[in-house]
């Protein structure tokens, strides 16, 4: 990763400054069993006082050096693992944003947000655990290695059979943990995904009166949880335990044997060296087991992290440099041809041989019954999906050709469910415009049909909203979401149901301004509500994803059976005619 190479200055500065307290301490061990053997054979050092100050001054230096050293890769180590931690997520942030709505829901909401955030931090903390640890440890153990075998070769034969034994348990307990880690991930995803779903349906289900069976689905899915993390949390605690217990053992051994061998002739002064050698060999073994403790975890985080990182977006990111063809040129027409789309692993088309064209200064109307594909044709024209066959083209250029910045500059998208922004009003405009004056604020809102509530607010512009736009209704919501599309002043417009929150004055009223302030623009509308669309200049009828019939009102009411039953479903025949 980048990483590494972006802060690869604070790293080397780590090394050496771990390799330099490793230096310091077995510096200090050359020095300080002469002096011990010294004490323990002869008592005391009779007379020797600048021997004593000697070693005294050389034990001083060296834990000023150990601590100065302790206090750089300390803040080097912090400095690595939370930059390490901002730039992960910023690229699992970037790379969500270049996915199509297939990448994503092929992941899924909950699952990437614990990926952006519990993951990364397992990830973060094994890489403060490594910074402090795993560059210490093995220095530590070698060099604990060598002291011993200076002091006995006899002895240190311990450590052929200990080491490995203790190796062998966290190799052990890293293959039984690794699969129960992954299972545990996996649930961490589920149990957000019901939090997601409650949080978001709270007023369903107070009004269904579910509140007990939903805490029910959340308890079970948290003893789920409970049960993965608890049975994968005591095996990993059991390395802890077993370590210290073959630590204790290895002790008793050095010692049992070390009596012997002095019985023989060996310096107890060595002796006492050597123990304090293996106390450390064993110490910096145990460091190394307390980090085995998090890899497991950190591989499976490292794995999904991976999954998200090498996804390759279904809709391809606009090649650096592509030139916009139709770029500085006046609008003139959006055509589908042919055009046929299917979903990922869907087992048929959602939509079939789609044709029709919308000029520069008209409005199509896209009528249908549920489920006939509406939003879906709607969705294909900002590239949210690609086509699965046919084309879509603008000014006679295949959208696919076009970079993606560009063709969604041209199009003002009012989506089915209005979403607003945590912000203010004109926060949320400005998103259509951005630098857009009050005076395209206020026009916008005009347009549609928005500016009488704006005004009666105490802020007005600088109004609060909350996010989701929760706190204003859904005929407000919707009148917000249309003004940050008209005041983009776009080339499409493209509205999916964004009317039907409004009442029928309102309606009206917002059509006959939008008829006035999209004179040069494509106007792209799916509605449900016939009234708003019998005066559109061409009206595709969709029926299972066919075009029933397309024409004005008069025409399809003439000769679209489909049609008629959907205008005499809602307006009677005197209406009609």
């Amino acid at each position: 990763m980048k990483l590494f190479t972006k802060y690869l200055k604070p790293y080397i500065g780590l090394c050496v400054l771990v390799v330099a307290l490793v230096a310091a301490q077995s510096l200090a061990e050359l020095f300080l069993p002469d002096l011990n053997a010294s004490i323990i054979n002869d008592g005391i050092i009779k007379g020797d006082i600048p021997l004593i100050w000697k070693k005294g001054i050389v034990m001083v230096l060296v834990a000023i050096l150990v601590g100065a050293a302790t206090l750089g890769s300390t803040y080097y180590s912090t400095k690595v693992q939370t930059s390490f931690g901002r730039d992960l997520r910023l690229d699992i942030f970037m790379k969500v944003q270049s996915f199509s709505q297939a990448d994503v829901e092929k992941f899924g909401t909950p699952s990437l947000i614990t990926r952006t955030t519990n993951d990364v931090n397992q990830l973060q903390q094994m890489i403060g655990m490594v910074m402090r640890m795993m560059l210490t440890a093995p220095i530590m153990c070698i060099g604990g290695v060598i002291m011993a075998l200076k002091q006995d070769t006899e002895l240190s034969k311990i450590l052929v059979v200990v080491v490995p034994v203790i190796f062998v348990f966290m190799l052990i307990t890293m293959k039984l943990t690794h699969p129960m880690f992954q299972k545990m991930q996996k649930q961490v995803d589920v149990l957000n995904q019901v939090l997601r779903e409650q949080l978001s349906g709270v007023r369903v289900i107070r009004a269904f009166v579910r509140s007990k069976a939903e805490e029910e689905r959340y308890d079970v899915s948290n003893m789920d949880m409970y049960r993965i993390t608890t049975k994968a949390q005591r095996l990993m605690n059991l390395l802890h335990p077993l370590t210290t217990l073959i630590m204790s053992f290895a002790t008793l051994v050095a010692y049992y044997l070390g009596a012997i061998r002095v019985e023989n002739g060996m310096n107890i002064g060595n002796l006492t060296a050597f123990v304090t050698y293996l106390m450390q060999i064993l110490m910096s073994i145990q460091m190394c087991s307390m980090m085995f403790q998090m890899i497991p975890r950190a591989m499976t985080c490292a794995g999904r992290i991976n999954e998200v990182l090498n996804q390759v977006p279904t809709i391809p990111e606009d090649e650096e440099g592509m030139d916009d063809p139709i770029k500085n040129k006046p609008f003139e027409a959006i055509e589908f041809k042919n055009v046929t789309f299917a979903y990922p692993d869907a087992e048929n088309p959602v939509l079939n041989d789609i044709s029709f064209i919308c000029r520069a200064g008209e409005t199509t109307a896209i009528l249908g019954s549920t489920g006939s594909g509406k939003s879906t044709l709607i969705n294909l024209v900002p590239r949210f999906f690609d086509v699965t066959s046919g084309s879509i083209e603008i000014n006679g250029i295949d959208i696919r050709d076009l970079p993606q910045k560009e063709l969604r500059d041209r199009i003002g998208f009012v989506a089915q469910k209005a979403f607003l922004f945590e912000g203010t009003i004109a926060s949320n405009l400005e998103y259509g415009k951005k630098g857009a004056t009050e005076e395209d604020m206020w026009h916008a809102l005009e347009v549609a049909q928005g500016k009488d509530f704006v005004m009666e607010k105490p802020g007005k512009l600088q109004s609060e909203i909350s996010q989701g736009g929760t706190n204003v209704s859904g005929g407000q919501r919707q009148r917000l979401a249309i003004a940050r599309a008209v005041i983009k002043h776009p080339d499409i417009y493209v509205f999916d149901d964004s009317f039907s929150a409004l009442d029928f004055k309102t309606d009206a009223k917002l059509r006959q301004a939008l008829a006035k302030e999209t004179k040069g623009a494509a106007v792209l509308i799916v509605a449900q509500r016939v009234s708003t669309i019998l005066n559109a200049d061409r009206i595709i009828v969709l029926d299972q994803g066919h075009v029933a019939g397309i024409g004005t009102h008069k025409e399809l009411m003439a000769g679209c059976e489909v049609y008629r039953e959907i205008v005499l479903s809602q307006l009677s025949e005197e209406e009609v005619a």
